[in-house]
């Protein structure tokens, strides 16, 4: 999955080279090459570079080069080569991804220009005036970001005795002004950081939320923690009391200290020296590499003890109370080896050598700054298998029975420094293609540090993997988070997942890229791999390049350094080996019919009912407000645009085949709007200040759930005779209701409720022609509800007893009247789903779920399985690729549902399920 960019423009090559190859979103050439133009010598170099490319408007289609371009940041290499990257502003705005390269040398007074690359979008004209206030902008995207999170109804997410207290919140969010979304002509929005914990799970979060400045939409986010693995299922756990104190951000300064020389003792068992330092207020040595610096910034490579700590605690902030690991002796062993603090000592040293010897580069920004690395950290106590860069530092956890502390292997060090290297170079965004190739580079330059510091030859059957020593037991094979030599992955293997999904596949699709890179690097031998990649990500690539941006810098880079013919053919014979060619992605084969093509849209779900359905669209390029469309689920009869164009987002749409109802972002609300699918007035009925989702609609009916200021969240409804929506909870402080379904005038919705003294869950269904509302007879005491699904005989949810396991949920049924539950399917069993969403007919029950799996691959992916409602073996809906997401049920076993299998999110249907895959 890419980010959507604004279309393609024609390049006019009346001036320039022929090797320019033109942007494929903007009429400004994405590569120049083979330049040897003159350039101000005398000037500095960003105003140099910007001269250059006014004096070449025909080529290079920037119309003002020194007001729209902004200097970020100039390098100097040896010999005199200079690298000058810009920042695009439209209208003094930063523009989102919109960077320039100018490469530059300048010998014996002269200087000339030898290429340009990057992404310049020619194509805006959106104005910068916000109508949505900021205020309004940092709750939306926080309450879009605890949507995202919030898939199920759980114990922990509690209020407590006290009233609702908004700094008590588990996500905060932090504008960070406008920007410029490249779409089209132009999205203005407001970027939001936003930090805390996931309610109920207690997962660290940081997400860039990026709200629509006229409409109030959230319209792109994504996972800022660049983690080493993606994210895995954890157990439940209560966040720490102190995990939002401190939380300052900044490393304490490191004291005036004296350089020693020492030993440690690494997990393998090996004596190493180690670089540290005395400190004489305490009269101890301390693991502070003050050495490599000192002649330069006097910054240090410090290592910090940060056990105790939770990850939620280390995550974008600095945790209260941690020290440098310290001994009385400069010999470190005991704690500081079973910790892995040794190991991240003596591999932080090792790469920054790597980095500075190889390449020239001073520390992570090339400007000698400090490297912190934080060792032990735990999940709320429990074992971490895992480790991050956020930013400023790196974060390494604790391990468990099978891994050692996630510091033990040098590649994995490397992989989490190079993306402090990257995120001061070619910055890619961690999000989709980009976000792929941030992943592939960490893990290619961690790989060639490792078996260059273990002088492990290229042709070694274990060469290739990452993470291969963390193992305790088993051999490295068997437990290494990747393999860079599988000699299997290729284009073909793409996955398309939307960006929920492991940030849009950027640790599914990274080993395409890096495999490629891997090949080059057996076949060039490391030398001077090394120094092709780097150059291409130092010098040319730009942050939202994809794999065939990337592609072409590398080749660019290895022309640039001289590389002969036969070795320029073995770069491309490398990329050409794992299908990263022009045009590589088309649509695989699928299984399903289209109903509604590159639908464009995040966080809009789908649905269908009497015959019809109904989801959101934007443009080809996503930069359009999205508008509701409805058809029938037959594929006869045209598409029909539902919404008005208003220049709200139009999002959400249900339908019961008679009208549809779906949610408008604007300025000041979220307005839930109707209209018969027949076509008439726009009818609003109900405007939220906040948010709100989850909208169904039966026989004229809307069902409906909202999140308050407090992140609490209320089950509302509406018949058509209400002036306005009643409330199944009354919108008591207390109580939460959340996950509504409706069917024959009959709600069902899960709700957390106080019962003498304790947090209950249950699910409740609610008779609207009496007025009654019964719960459901639990067969186990639940620990969190997902999804609820209703039909004229039955109520259907999902129900989670047992928070260790690897996030199975049961499906469970009862009668209308709450009473005869029965697992549909029990997740204690052998074969049970990770279920995330569920949707039922009268005749089946399709259920949106992965598979256990120790790794993210297609058949761990969300995909949809079908029962019937008495609980037959489950049936794949369908054996496309990728990843299948909100599905909504028609008549009989029919359903239709988001793939991203293509690559891009297509609404699909298949009238009955495929079978087995």
């Amino acid at each position: 999955m890419t980010l959507q960019v604004s279309p393609a423009g024609a390049v006019d090559r009346t001036d320039g080279p022929s090797n320019a190859l033109p942007g494929q979103d903007t009429a400004t050439p994405v590569l120049v090459e083979g330049l040897r133009d003159s350039a101000d010598a005398k000037a500095a170099p960003a105003d140099a570079a910007r001269g250059h490319l006014a004096a070449h408007k025909s080529r290079y289609r920037i119309p003002n080069a020194a007001k729209d371009l902004t200097p970020l940041g100039t390098t100097t290499a040896a010999g005199g080569a200079e690298t000058v990257r810009l920042q695009q502003k439209h209208r003094g705005v930063t523009v989102f991804g919109g960077q320039y390269v100018v490469r530059m040398e300048k010998q014996g007074g002269k200087r000339v220009v030898t290429g340009t690359s990057g992404h310049y979008f020619t194509g805006l004209s959106t104005g910068v005036t916000p109508e949505v206030a900021e205020v309004t902008a940092v709750r939306r995207a926080v309450a879009a970001t605890a949507r995202r999170l919030d898939r199920t109804l759980d114990t922990s997410q509690a209020p407590t005795t006290e009233a609702p207290d908004a700094s008590k919140a588990a996500l905060t969010g932090e504008s960070k002004g406008l920007v410029v979304l490249p779409k089209g002509a132009g999205v203005l929005a407001y970027r939001v950081t936003v930090r805390g914990t996931t309610p109920g799970t207690g997962e660290p979060v940081l997400h860039e939320v990026y709200v629509d400045a006229r409409s109030g939409y959230p319209a792109l986010q994504y996972n800022a923690l660049k983690t080493m693995t993606a994210p895995a299922a954890q157990p439940a756990a209560q966040p720490a009391a102190d995990a939002t104190e401190g939380a300052t951000g900044v490393a304490p300064a490191a004291a005036a200290l004296s350089p020693e020389t020492g030993t440690g003792v690494r997990l393998d068992g090996i004596k190493s020296r180690l670089d540290v330092s005395y400190d004489p207020s305490t009269g101890t040595y301390v693991m502070s590499d003050s050495a490599r610096m000192r002649a330069t910034t006097k910054n240090v490579l410090a290592t910090w003890d940060a056990r105790g700590k939770s990850v939620s605690e280390a995550s974008g902030r600095w945790p209260t109370g941690i020290k440098m690991f310290a001994s009385p002796t400069p010999d470190f062993a005991g704690t500081a080896t079973d910790s892995g603090a040794v190991d991240a000592h003596w591999n932080a040293a090792q790469v920054y050598d790597y980095y500075k010897t190889v390449h020239g580069r001073d520390s992570l920004d090339g400007a000698g700054m400090t490297v912190n690395s934080l060792v032990g950290v735990t999940y709320y106590g429990m074992p971490y298998v895992n480790a991050f860069w956020d930013g400023t530092k790196m974060v390494y956890g604790s391990g468990d029975e099978e891994y050692r502390p996630l510091s033990a292997d040098t590649d994995v060090v490397g992989h989490e420094m190079t993306h402090g290297v990257i995120e001061h170079t070619a910055n890619l965004v961690y999000a989709g293609q980009s976000g792929a190739l941030n992943e592939a580079l960490a893990d290619y330059f961690g790989n060639a540090i490792d078996v260059t510091a273990s002088a492990t030859p290229m042709t070694d059957p274990n060469a290739g993997l990452i993470g291969e020593n963390l193992c305790r037991t088993k051999a490295g094979a068997a437990c290494a988070l990747r393999n860079l030599n599988d000699g299997a992955t290729t284009s073909k293997n793409f996955l398309g997942v939307s960006f929920g999904t492991d940030n849009g596949g950027v640790h599914l699709n990274s080993t395409i890229f890096s495999g490629a890179l891997w090949d080059m690097r057996e076949d060039l031998g490391g030398t001077l791999a090394d120094k092709i990649v780097y150059k291409a990500v130092a010098e040319y690539m730009t942050p939202l390049d994809g794999f065939t941006e990337a592609r072409n810098a590398v080749i660019a880079a290895a022309k640039q350094l001289g590389a002969t013919s036969a070795q320029q053919n073995v770069v491309k014979r490398s990329f050409n080996a794992h299908g990263i060619v022009p045009g590589w992605e088309q649509a695989l084969g699928v299984d399903s019919d289209t109903l509604l093509g590159k639908v464009n849209t995040t966080a809009s779900s789908v649905g269908a009912g009497g015959g019809w359905w109904t989801a959101s669209q934007s443009n080809d390029d996503g930069s359009e407000p999205y508008s509701v469309h409805a058809g029938r689920l037959d594929r006869k009869g045209g598409t029909k645009v539902i919404s008005p164009n208003d220049g709200r987002y139009h999002t959400g749409p249900a339908t019961d085949g008679k009208t549809v109802v779906w949610t408008a972002y604007g300025p000041d609300s979220v307005d839930i709007l109707s209209r018969p699918v027949a076509g008439g007035p726009i009818k609003t009925l109900y405007s939220s200040p906040t948010d709100v989702a989850g909208l169904r609609v039966d026989k004229g009916v809307l069902v409906f759930e909202e999140y308050d200021f407090f992140g609490s969240r209320h089950v509302g409804y509406q018949r058509p005779t209400d002036k306005a929506p009643l409330f199944t909870d009354g919108r008591r402080w207390d109580t939460l209701t959340a996950l509504p379904s409706i069917a024959d005038g009959k709600i069902a919705y899960a709700k957390l409720y106080p019962q003498n003294g304790v947090n209950r869950l249950g699910v409740e269904v609610l008779d609207l022609a009496t007025g009654k509302a019964v719960l459901a007879t639990q067969l186990d005491e639940p620990t969190s509800l997902g999804q609820t699904g209703i039909n004229s005989k039955n109520v259907f949810w999902l129900s989670d007893v047992d928070d260790n396991d690897a996030g199975q949920m049961s499906v469970v049924r009862s009668g209308l009247d709450g009473t005869e539950p029965y697992i549909v399917s029990d997740e204690r069993k052998p074969g049970a789903l990770i279920a995330s969403g569920l949707t039922v007919s009268q005749d089946a029950l399709t259920v949106v779920a992965q598979t256990p799996d120790t790794e993210y691959r297609n058949e761990s992916l969300p995909k949809l399985w079908q029962l019937s409602t008495a609980g037959s073996a489950p049936e794949r809906v369908s054996c496309n690729r990728g990843e299948q997401s909100d599905p909504a049920a028609g008549a009989g076993r029919q359903v239709a549902w988001l793939d991203a299998t293509t690559g891009f999110t297509n609404l699909v249907v298949r009238d009955r399920p495929a079978g087995l895959c």
